[in-house]
Formats: structure tokens, sequence, C-alpha cells
């Protein structure tokens, strides 16, 4: 079980911080151009925010479980995640009722499963 939650913390880590990343220094444009279209739902320094709720969850996914310290904090890491990723998939959703775009009902797939890792290692290091 300790593997397979390595596994998902690995790959969540991964995940968010090409996310916050890209989200912390693109443009809306650009971040719209490269198909990251939740973020035309929300004001920028909202945008922004979460970026970096998402990097500073990304240290809390590995650190602390890594050093032995605080190793509960993982757990809410990935809790916040998953709120993050409810709200992603909200905004999906609304993408593809609102505007008809069939494209972003795969958003909203590819969240759901981002959402299900995020469950299973919270539920795990709690």
């Amino acid at each position: 079980m300790n593997i397979a939650l390595w596994v998902g913390q690995v790959l969540l880590a991964a995940i968010f911080a090409v996310s916050g990343a890209l989200k912390s220094t693109m443009s809306r444009q650009r971040m719209l151009e490269t198909g990251q279209t939740g973020a035309a739902a929300y004001p920028l320094p909202v945008v922004r925010f979460t970026a970096i709720c998402e990097l500073v969850a990304v240290v809390g996914l590995i650190l602390p479980v890594l050093v032995g310290v605080a190793p509960e904090l993982t757990g809410w890491a990935a809790a916040g995640l998953a709120v993050v990723m409810v709200g992603a998939m909200a905004s999906h959703g609304r993408l593809a009722v609102v505007g008809h775009k069939t494209a972003e009902w795969r958003n909203v797939g590819a969240n759901a499963l981002i959402l299900a890792v995020c469950v299973f290692v919270a539920v795990g290091r709690l």
C-alpha cells in the first residue's frame, strides 16, 4: 500500500508542479492556447493564487512523509488538491454545457481521474 501511495504522490506532484508553474507564469491568452481553458472562468489573480497553492501542495505531497516530520500534512495536501480538482471539474463542466464545447468533457474526465488519486492519497495518508 505504501508503494501505491508513493506512486500517487509522485504522480500528483509532477502534475501539479507543471500546472502550478505554468499558471503562475503564463498570460491568460497563453494558458488558453495551451489548453488550460478553465482559467478563462476566473480572474487572473485567482488563477495565480491557485497556482501558488498547487506549488505549495507539491512540497506537502512529498516532503513530510519523506523526512518523517508531520507526515499527516501529506494527506492534507492531497485533500486540498482534491478541492482544487472539484473546482476544475465545475469550471470545465460549465464550459462544456454553456459553451457547447465537447472537448471540455475530456478535461472533466481527466480532472475526475486526478481527483480520485487525490482522494486515494488523502485517505491513505490521513
